[in-house]
C-alpha cells in the first residue's frame, strides 16, 4: 500500500475506534468542529501515530525483541497500545487531538486498529501480488 492509502486507512481505523463507546477513545477536532475539521484532525492524528510508530515503535520493538520471542509476539499488543496512548499524550497538549481514557483501553483500541489495517492490507494489496499467488 502506498503511504497516502495507509494514512487514510489509519485515519479511518481511528475513527471506527472512536465509535465504540466502551473504549473511551475520543477525537477532538479543530475548531469549529465541522465534518471537514474532523477529517483533517483524523488525518493529522494518523500522521502523528505513524511517526510515533516509526520512531518510538522501532526502538521499542528492537529493545523488546527477547519479549517477542518469549511471549510469541503477544507483547506487540501492549507495545501498539502504548504507541496509541503515546499519540494521545502527544496530541493532548493542543485543543484538538486524540483522548484515551485508560492504557488498557488503548491496548484494545490498538487491537481494533490492527485488525482494520490487516483487512485493508488484504483489500488494497496491489493486483500483481494477487496474481503471483494464483500461478
Amino acid at each position: 500500500m502506498s503511504l497516502f492509502i495507509r494514512l487514510i486507512v489509519n485515519a479511518f481505523a481511528i475513527w471506527i475506534v472512536t465509535l465504540i463507546p466502551a473504549l473511551q477513545v475520543e477525537v477532538v477536532p479543530f475548531a469549529p468542529g465541522d465534518d471537514l475539521q474532523l477529517v483533517l484532525t483524523l488525518l493529522l492524528i494518523a500522521l502523528i501515530f505513524g511517526l510515533v510508530n516509526a520512531v518510538v515503535g522501532t526502538v521499542l520493538k528492537l529493545l523488546a525483541f527477547p519479549l517477542y520471542i518469549l511471549t510469541l509476539g503477544l507483547i506487540s499488543f501492549i507495545i501498539n497500545g502504548f504507541l496509541l496512548w503515546l499519540t494521545g499524550w502527544v496530541t493532548s497538549g493542543w485543543d484538538w487531538g486524540l483522548r484515551i481514557g485508560d492504557f488498557w483501553l488503548a491496548v484494545l483500541a490498538a487491537i481494533v486498529i490492527a485488525l482494520i489495517n490487516w483487512v485493508a492490507g488484504i483489500l488494497f494489496r496491489p493486483r500483481r501480488d494477487r496474481d503471483r499467488g494464483r500461478r
